[in-house]
């Protein structure tokens, strides 16, 4: 008998411990704040055929002006995109990037986040009024891929920053580039609309953006694709981005001189 209630205090579960507890209780919090962004908030078509986004309607209205007070910027180029699905493309170096595509359009867009950023306790709530779409690091999340695809489909625009991540570095060459734009705009036919942010923004100093007309991977069309191709593409893209950069500042010394 004494060796029973031996064996059966042994394999009673230990107490957990209070840091044990609090660890629990955070990792809860994080899976609810997970799902909530699991699946994207489509907006609906209205009468025109405009996918408006009132909440964002409402961030543009409170936060353009302080944006533009405290870091001006110039739009240049293709700066109106009409209705209907399209990737905006572009390089990244602060927050207030997402601010140049919105001023484009006036239709709702859905952006590509890191997830961990969606789970954050207040862009968490933003990123699902926004319809934010959650990436993992590594780029290889199916659900990602999946959920921009709808998206696309719903004819809603998309943007992504194929850096991933913010360009903190001194250096004028953009971050390695993660593939997956050239993928969706294949897959779904999709224009892209490119655009270049051409000088880091700084406090009180003007930024200036270039927008590029939209275009199609139309020469991918209707072909078996391997990954080598999607790659090409993806390069194609990068490549756009400089191409378009060293032509406005080749033009700015031009006017200069």
């Amino acid at each position: 008998m004494e060796e029973e209630r031996q064996e059966g205090t042994a394999q009673q579960p230990a107490k957990m411990t209070r840091a044990q507890k609090k660890a629990l209780r955070k990792e809860k919090v994080r899976q609810k704040r997970a799902a909530r962004n699991l699946h994207v908030r489509l907006i609906p078509a209205n009468k025109k055929g405009y996918h408006i986004n009132h909440f964002m309607n409402f961030l543009r209205f409170l936060l353009y002006p302080v944006h533009f007070i405290f870091y001006p910027y110039k739009l240049h180029g293709h700066t109106k995109v009409g209705k209907g699905a399209c990737i905006y493309f572009g390089n990244h170096y602060c927050i207030y990037d997402i601010f140049y595509p919105a001023r484009t359009t006036r239709e709702g867009i859905h952006y590509l986040a890191k997830q961990s950023v969606l789970e954050a306790p207040v862009l968490n709530w933003w990123g699902s009024w926004m319809g934010a779409i959650g990436a993992m690091r590594d780029g290889a999340d199916v659900r990602t891929v999946m959920e921009s695809i709808k998206v696309l489909k719903n004819g809603e625009k998309l943007s992504l920053f194929p850096e991933g991540t913010r360009n903190k570095t001194d250096s004028d060459d953009f971050l390695p580039f993660h593939g997956g734009a050239a993928l969706l705009a294949i897959k779904t036919h999709s224009p892209i609309v490119p655009f270049v942010i051409c000088n880091r923004p700084h406090l009180f100093h003007v930024t200036h953006v270039v927008f590029g007309e939209p275009f199609e991977l139309t020469e991918y069309y209707g072909r078996k694709l391997t990954s080598a191709d999607y790659e090409e593409a993806d390069g194609k893209l990068r490549q756009k981005l400089y191409d378009m950069r060293e032509e406005f500042r080749a033009s700015r010394r031009k006017k200069k001189k």
